[in-house]
């Protein structure tokens, strides 16, 4: 897992590996979303894809609790990494 910068200004991406752990990106989502009511989760291949949607379900969790009730907008998405583009799926997290 790791949370992108720009500059001074945060940029809230999450990018969720395959062995990214579930709860750790859960807590990620949630804290972000908390403090900016808005974050977006990265992920490349399909065992990311499918911890970041793990992640997402108990992010859902965990904000409703504090009465936070969140949607998830999936999006293709190109990617540099090392000078090649990837296809990436970015989830847009927002309040419901």
């Amino acid at each position: 897992m790791e949370t992108a910068y720009k500059g001074t200004g945060r940029i809230d991406i999450i990018r969720v590996s395959a062995t990214s752990r579930t709860s750790a990106v859960a807590g990620a989502i949630a804290g972000v979303m908390r403090e900016h009511q808005h974050v977006n989760v990265q992920a490349i291949g399909a065992s990311a894809v499918n911890q970041a949607v793990k992640a997402l379900a108990l992010a859902k969790g965990y904000l409703a609790e504090d009465g936070f009730d969140i949607v998830c907008i999936p999006h293709f998405v190109d990617v540099d990494i090392d000078g090649k583009v990837r296809t990436a799926i970015k989830f847009v997290v927002e309040p419901r």
